[in-house]
């Protein structure tokens, strides 16, 4: 059995035959449905697949649910969830999954909800000709498996699958998945997929058509498209005459919630008013357009930060004394962002005024009154307008042809960063470390740890105390090179086959050359990110080195590494005792580890462990 596929080539094109074994479920109005489940512990599973014919199928109750959910729906993501609720948690299935193909970045995405309503997201890139995924699109075969290991979601227990192509018009554009063993249901399975095939196909054309229009049908505004384009040439008149321009996001409060309790015909008399009120007090010379569903975006050409405050303080307040019945007043919150000041790209001034935008959301929510953010208001480093940058990027992912790959824009932000003082310095550092936290999951806090356990031995040892702070630093960066490595490898949850480890031994060469070297406000950093995976007898890497060749802050920082690594939990084993985390760094002392280094360290290990 080639990759544990079972009857790969049974199923052929939705147009041909399928197995004899497949009941047509109009052919048999009832059957025989899944076995009722006991529950399971929602971060382990603890699924069961096997079945008990102790209950029936009403197809007549199915099919309506699912033409409601055809009907009602308005977009594919939200369609398919609807699919889930209406199949899968009726069948007690262990999971559906659909996967879309991009054609930009040739990779399959892939949405996938298990029986307890977690979601996860994964790629599947298309020349992956052994992932059964890929030989189902390219083929255009249904393919059935004995279990779903291919998914590589180690929190998923395994189940079989039914993988079915997604075809309108003869072209593929992704799969459904299915996790059940019950071959009575194909059809079912099947009749859902190509359903959902036309519908997404259709949605398609209507997106179409609609971006070939500029005027928002709702509002009455220019829309997204026609926004951008006016954008663009009011950027290029600044550019070319040497003039300032604001680009402000006007967010309406609690749309969502608006829409669930009180319907969508509310919540788009919200926006029109809104809309209205705002095109209303604008100056002339202000050009609007619709930004997103419950966003407006306004362009202030030749204008200034304080000009663009003050109109967009006189928008809110007028917005304000705007009532609506069953609403009271609502909140509005407005992001800011120049040019040149904050960005001279397009795409970069408005991803900024998101961040903006986001973080005077964050306010709002807060305080409970309106709230207005320029990119010149916050610290780009703080903990909050990094999360909120990072949430901009995630969300505008494969809707720009811009680089919006976090780490990216991380680093040429850090490149560019002209370091003013040590507090300055420390705030850059820290918010890249919890970067390569949040990255690496299984090693969440580990690179405070680290640093805060360098220090104690840097201090134990009597280092002065401006070296004392250098390795204070470079311990919190001493991982920094992982952002470059890429995340099936950095989040494997089994060990790393010798491929995946030169890929991962590749991260302090990474780390030292490309991320602080272009910096030259942390050249001194380098050793301990480039060298503390060096080993006392030369058996370590990158390069090999050994005993003193080693610099000193790099040995500091090895042991440090070493013993967090050692007391932390990972996917495959529990972390050691404090005990026996000591006993395997005096073994190692003099052969991985400086041995005087381990000596001290053992001695003022337990004064730590307090905060371990």
């Amino acid at each position: 059995m080639d990759n544990k596929i079972q009857n790969e080539n049974t199923f052929t094109n939705t147009e041909n035959t399928y197995p004899t074994n497949v009941s047509n479920p109009f052919e048999t109005p009832k059957i025989m449905p899944l076995n009722t489940r006991t529950s399971a512990n929602r971060l382990y599973g603890g699924y069961s697949n096997s079945y008990t014919k102790n209950s029936v199928i009403n197809y007549p109750d199915l099919i309506n649910a699912l033409n409601s959910a055809f009907v009602n729906q308005n977009d594919s993501v939200h369609l398919y969830y609807a699919i889930n609720d209406s199949i899968c948690r009726k069948f007690n299935l262990n999971f559906s999954a659909l996967g879309i193909f991009n054609h930009n970045s040739n990779y399959i995405n892939i949405k996938l909800v298990d029986k307890t309503g977690t979601t996860y997201n994964s790629k599947v890139m298309l020349n992956d000709d052994d992932n059964v995924i890929v030989k189902s699109f390219k083929t255009k075969q249904a393919i059935i498996t004995a279990d779903s290991e291919y998914l590589k979601l180690s929190y998923l227990n395994s189940s079989p699958t039914f993988i079915i192509p997604l075809l309108a018009f003869g072209e593929c554009f992704g799969v459904m998945i299915f996790a059940d063993n019950n071959n009575d249901l194909f059809e079912l399975y099947k009749l859902t997929a190509n359903y959902f095939a036309v519908f997404h196909k259709n949605r398609e054309l209507i997106d179409l058509v609609d971006k070939n229009t500029d005027t928002d049908s709702l509002t009455g505004l220019s829309n997204h498209k026609k926004l951008q384009e006016d954008l663009s040439g009011e950027l290029a008149h600044c550019f070319d005459n040497n003039k300032e321009l604001a680009f402000c996001i006007i967010d309406i409060a609690n749309i969502s919630e608006i829409n669930s309790e009180l319907g969508h015909a509310k919540g788009d008399q919200v926006i029109k008013e809104s809309a209205k009120k705002i095109k209303k007090n604008v100056r002339n010379t202000d050009i609007l357009g619709r930004y997103g569903g419950d966003e407006i975006a306004v362009i202030m050409p030749d204008t200034t930060l304080d000009e663009a405050k003050y109109v967009c303080e006189y928008l809110l307040y007028s917005l304000s004394c705007t009532m609506f019945d069953d609403l009271g007043q609502l909140k509005f919150s407005c992001g800011i962002s120049m040019y040149p000041t904050s960005a001279n790209r397009q795409d970069k001034l408005t991803l900024l005024a998101e961040q903006a935008l986001y973080i005077a959301k964050g306010r709002k929510n807060k305080t409970g009154q309106s709230a207005i953010v320029s990119t010149q208001d916050y610290n780009f480093w703080d903990d909050e307008a990094l999360k909120c940058y990072a949430d901009v990027l995630t969300k505008n992912i494969g809707a720009s042809n811009a680089a919006l790959n976090l780490e990216e824009e991380l680093i040429n932000k850090f490149h560019n960063e002209k370091i003013t003082s040590t507090e300055h310095l420390l705030d850059v550092v820290s918010s890249l470390s919890s970067t390569i936290d949040a990255k690496d999951t299984y090693t969440k806090g580990h690179s405070a740890a680290v640093s805060r356990y360098s220090e104690a031995l840097a201090r134990r040892i009597n280092l002065p105390s401006e070296e004392v702070e250098r390795i204070k630093l470079g311990a919190l960066l001493h991982d920094i090179g992982k952002i470059g490595i890429p995340e099936h490898v950095l989040r494997k949850p089994t060990a790393l086959t010798p491929d995946e480890w030169e890929i991962m031994k590749q991260h302090p060469s990474i780390g030292a050359d490309k991320v602080l070297k272009p910096n030259k406000s942390l050249h001194d950093l380098i050793p301990m990110v480039k060298y503390h995976h060096e080993h006392i007898d030369g058996s370590g890497y990158p390069y090999g080195l050994k005993g003193e060749e080693i610099p000193l802050s790099a040995r500091i920082v090895a042991v440090a590494d070493a013993f967090h690594a050692l007391i932390s939990d990972r996917p495959y084993r529990k972390g050691l005792s404090f005990n026996k985390a000591c006993e395997i760094l005096k073994m190692g002392a003099g052969v991985q580890w400086d041995k005087e280094l381990i000596r001290e360290f053992i001695i003022i290990a337990p004064s730590l462990a307090t905060n371990i």
